[in-house]
């Protein structure tokens, strides 16, 4: 981090410790009213869902049997279905606070998104200043949606900390290079960041990709650095990725297969997987609520028709085809070999009807539907918070949060139409429109998955409040000039 002389204290000091210092009350004040939301969520809405239970169940077996692995009749059996990272995590604290201790676990998730809030504070103040560090700060320490999140033991809260941290270290990185100082240690806390993101979360990955284009394009621009670029590129990547190389080895040793990351549907080797379902669902799946009442329920449950949007039916012989294969489903409630092979011919012939669709707007709006829905998927309301006529309570609340969400989204588009522009915006957005895309391809968009955008977000929204009565200079071949 770069030093600056303290006049007051007649010594180098870091330029964040020294805003932190000159606006301790304002600090200190933003902090106890995240503590206080966050301990709100953790006593009203406290949420352990079936894939907290899987963690735990890997770190637990972890600790007490020495297997990665999941707990069948038989015993426990090694698995592959998770990344490491939040099992760690979670092993982490059963080791301090005792086994399956999931509310310690959410109070060191508050603690942990509460430094998130710093790390993007000085984020904002690398890339724009001072002022809109502060507004960062409050944004991200008074927003319910990450917040809600802190009180479920998923690996959401802790990607989101790692993300704001390799975003600001590579902010760090770049403009020490820029200024011709010495960004090795910049570099280095990027890599480990980055590598905690992918460890925690196959996803993860994105982040590095995106700071890997933005580091060409910034070598094809300023040639003076492409050298000290290069070399932190590569330092990096091989940080990130250096914790995959035990994992591939332990996956090729206890399945003899080659798995860097976790597989796709995460499922084990010896776990049938319905990839013909899972085609015909992104035929026509656009909102979570889809997912919870279709994609969910199968295997294991029933489904009920009614709940298909009309989207999913081409015509009248179409509608007859899914009804029949729903029908053969309900003597099982499991989708085997031959109705595998029935539900990817149908989804062959929708694409092949439409292939624009499938392609292109239906991923479109499986995206809008992330960035935009109420995001009360952890909460206790009706999932379908449009029908008023159905529950009118849950429905307004609904709606008042979807508004909500609306307002931080649009504060975040409004710093990337109007101004001023963060510094390395490029970067930022690289990352943002990368993770998008990905989303799209999905079978089951959950709002929750946009959440590690969530710190350009609130930079990019503080960024536009903090313009809000001056005037700056907002040049759009400035974008990634470094901030002295």
């Amino acid at each position: 981090m770069p030093v600056q002389e303290s006049k007051s204290l007649g010594k180098t000091e870091s330029p964040f410790w020294g805003m932190l210092r000159e606006s301790r009350k304002y600090f200190l004040l933003v902090t106890v009213a995240a503590l206080v939301l966050r301990l709100f969520f953790y006593f009203r809405f406290p949420h352990v869902t079936g894939d907290s239970l899987i963690y735990g169940d890997i770190a637990r077996n972890w600790l007490d049997h020495g297997i990665y692995g999941l707990t069948h009749a038989d015993g426990p059996q090694p698995t592959w279905i998770r990344l490491p990272g939040y099992p760690a995590f979670l092993a982490g604290c059963f080791v301090l606070f005792g086994r399956e201790h999931y509310h310690a676990v959410l109070l060191v998730q508050i603690a942990v998104d509460v430094a998130t809030c710093f790390f993007i504070a000085d984020l904002a103040r690398r890339t724009l200043s001072e002022r809109a560090a502060r507004l960062a700060f409050l944004l991200a320490a008074l927003c319910p949606f990450t917040t809600n999140y802190t009180v479920a033991p998923l690996a959401e809260t802790v990607s989101i900390f790692f993300t704001a941290v390799a975003l600001d270290c590579a902010v760090a990185g770049f403009m020490a290079s820029a200024e011709g100082l010495g960004a090795w240690a910049a570099w280095t806390w990027c890599g480990v960041a980055v590598s905690a993101g992918i460890i925690l979360r196959p996803d993860g990955g994105i982040l590095l990709v995106a700071i890997g284009l933005f580091l060409l394009w910034r070598m094809w621009r300023r040639p003076e650095e492409r050298a000290q670029l290069f070399w932190a590129g590569a330092l990096v990547l091989g940080i990130a990725v250096a914790p995959l190389v035990p994992w591939t080895l332990r996956n090729w040793r206890d399945f003899h297969r080659f798995q860097p990351l976790a597989p796709r549907y995460a499922s084990d080797p010896d776990e049938y997987v319905p990839d013909g379902f899972d085609k015909w669902m992104r035929t026509w799946i656009v909102d979570y609520v889809s997912t919870e009442e279709v994609y969910w329920q199968v295997p294991g449950d029933d489904v009920d028709l009614n709940n298909l949007p009309s989207r999913a039916f081409d015509d009248a012989p179409q509608r007859e085809q899914t009804e029949a294969i729903f029908s053969d489903y309900r003597k099982t409630h499991f989708v085997g070999p031959e109705l595998n092979a029935r539900f990817a011919n149908l989804a062959n012939e929708r694409i092949q009807r439409h292939p624009l669709r499938y392609y292109f707007w239906l991923p479109m709006l499986r995206i809008g539907d992330m960035w935009l829905r109420p995001r009360t998927e952890m909460l206790p309301l009706d999932t379908r918070w449009w029908e008023y006529a159905d529950d009118t309570q849950d429905s307004i609340i609904a709606t008042l949060w979807g508004l909500l969400n609306l307002m931080f989204v649009f504060a975040a588009v409004m710093g990337v139409v109007r101004g001023p522009h963060p510094r390395y915006l490029v970067l930022m957005l690289f990352f943002v429109l990368l993770r998008s895309v990905f989303l799209g391809t999905m079978e089951n968009p959950e709002p929750r998955y946009t959440l590690e955008c969530y710190p350009v977000v609130f930079v990019l929204g503080a960024a536009w409040i903090s313009g809000w009565g001056r005037r700056m200079p907002n040049s759009s071949s400035d974008l990634t000039q470094p901030r002295g």
